[in-house]
């Protein structure tokens, strides 16, 4: 679709499932769906402002993010409102699934931030992680999750998220 279309963009609803719940769910416009590779734009949709020490979530911000439907991680690209990128966090999920207008993701508890200058680079959440139990329910997924995390580090230490389509 062209730029100066007049129909309207597509959208999805984003549903985050954490421990069998739903944790939020949120409106996003949908940029592409290759079958494989999933991509939304969305406005922070969390409430007020989330300050982790090393970023802050706040109104105003723009995710763009990366779903796959192969892979054990989400990528969202975090833009000020002004635009200035602010760097990447990164879930650790099972793989994505789209039905209809819902893209649902079961969140792993693993995550990565990648500043954007790429200098810090943090695993976050892995005391979360070996309280969930999943390496004991389901050993496969904790394994696959754990090497998702590897690999999404190793990704942000060579070359960044910036050409995501590899």
């Amino acid at each position: 679709m062209s730029a100066y279309s007049a129909e309207p963009a597509a959208r999805v609803e984003v549903v985050l499932v954490k421990g069998g719940r739903t944790k939020i769910r949120y409106p996003a416009e949908l940029l592409s769906d290759d079958g494989v590779h999933v991509c939304v734009r969305a406005p922070w949709a969390g409430e007020g402002v989330r300050d982790f020490g090393f970023v802050r979530f706040e109104p105003g911000d723009v995710f763009t993010e990366h779903y796959w439907r192969d892979r054990w991680y989400a990528v969202k690209e975090v833009r000020a409102g002004d635009g200035t990128v602010k760097g990447w966090y990164c879930d650790i999920t099972r793989p994505a699934v789209r039905s209809g207008t819902q893209l649902v993701v079961e969140d792993l508890d693993l995550d990565l931030w990648r500043s954007a200058d790429g200098t810090d680079v943090r695993r976050l959440d892995e005391d979360e992680f070996a309280e969930s139990g999943l390496a004991r329910t389901d050993p496969e997924a904790a394994s696959a999750a754990s090497a998702a995390l590897d690999e999404l580090e190793a990704l942000a230490r060579e070359r960044g998220f910036e050409d995501l389509s590899a």
